[in-house]
């Protein structure tokens, strides 16, 4: 273990603890409504009407409502396109509360992050295991010929696509190992898995995002930095489970391991 990379592991915990604990981080999410749920356009403990039109929501509001658009007092009615930025930057607010606006496979929907969820008030940290350099590992990324989507479950109960760009082989303690991987746009790489440890003294599934592949494919397996989901800090994302071959029959035993 160099001190160096024990040093930056520890920075990179703390700066994921901020994070995760801001006033519109992932333990502000307090419920996440589907529009086509309520065919009246009236979502729960959200005034105004939300209607889905194919292209995006249709907010109409009255002054009483009390929603502000863009920052300004908002009675009207206004189409809103999915939210690409942070929670704290929705269009759309409710005092302090954030109405975030989203859409997966063509279903739209409200989220509502509220700082003063009882989750955030009650955090405590993140549990993690300290650094150790043999849980980091070279890797090679081979890509698929073309993206290949496969149906997984969510955390919602739902069934969803998960985009796949290829598969990242490692050797983990002499075991030859592959994940899955979807790719993000700044190239850098997302696997979700599960291991040995996952239900148990972990999370059900984590998290990883190892860096861009170079040319020849080669990045860098650290497990150190594998990540609990949003979905461990509030029960209204919708993450995905692990695809086929995700679920790795060893003991992972480094990283983020649950929510204290």
């Amino acid at each position: 273990m160099t001190t160096d990379a024990a040093d930056a592991w520890k920075q990179w915990h703390e700066q994921r603890v901020e994070r995760v604990s801001e006033p519109y981080g992932p333990l502000a999410l307090t419920a996440t409504h589907w529009v086509e749920d309520f065919p009246d356009g009236r979502v729960p403990a959200i005034p105004g009407t939300w209607v889905a039109d194919g292209e995006g929501v249709v907010l109409t509001a009255a002054e009483a409502d009390g929603l502000s658009v863009d920052g300004r007092p908002f009675a009207g009615e206004v189409r809103l396109a999915a939210d690409r930025g942070p929670a704290a930057e929705a269009r759309v607010a409710l005092g302090e509360k954030r109405l975030v606006v989203l859409v997966r496979e063509g279903v739209w929907g409200v989220r509502v992050y509220d700082p003063g969820s009882a989750a955030r008030r009650a955090f405590d940290g993140i549990e993690a295991t300290p650094y150790d350099a043999r849980w980091s590992v070279p890797g090679r990324f081979t890509p698929y010929d073309d993206t290949r989507t496969v149906r997984v479950g969510n955390a919602d109960g739902r069934e969803r696509g998960l985009a796949l760009a290829g598969e990242l082989a490692f050797t983990l303690d002499g075991r030859e190992l592959t994940l899955r991987v979807a790719q993000q746009g700044d190239g850098r790489l997302w696997a979700v898995f599960a291991d040995a440890t996952s239900g148990d003294t972990s999370f059900r599934f984590r998290f990883l995002h190892p860096a861009a592949p170079d040319a020849e494919g080669r990045t860098t397996v650290d497990f150190n930095r594998a990540q609990l989901p949003p979905c461990a800090f509030a029960d209204h994302f919708i993450c995905p489970f692990p695809p086929p071959g995700n679920r790795l029959d060893v003991a992972i035993e480094a990283g983020e391991r649950a929510v204290s």
